[in-house]
């Protein structure tokens, strides 16, 4: 049977995020009815993989402070061995 899969980009690691994953066949295309809750499901799907795509991007990546240049902080450890 025909399939329809909406999923988000694949990110930068793991699996995209399916938003929709339906089994579909000639009657959802038999009606005006039918077809226009097809396009209804396709496009709520759609406008979330947009939204789950702009979250991701927006979102401020998670560096240690090694990562971002931060130097001189020993800690509190080397500093009671100090």
């Amino acid at each position: 049977m025909p399939r329809v899969t909406v999923t988000t980009n694949l990110p930068p690691s793991g699996e995209p995020e399916v938003l929709l994953d339906e089994h579909i066949s000639t009657v959802h295309l038999s009606s005006d009815h039918a077809a226009g809750q097809l396009i209804e499901r396709l496009s709520w799907a759609i406008r979330d993989a947009e939204r789950a795509e702009l979250d991701r991007l927006a979102r401020p990546l998670l560096r240690s402070p090694r990562s971002r240049g931060v130097r001189g902080s020993r800690g509190p450890r080397a500093a009671a061995a100090a």
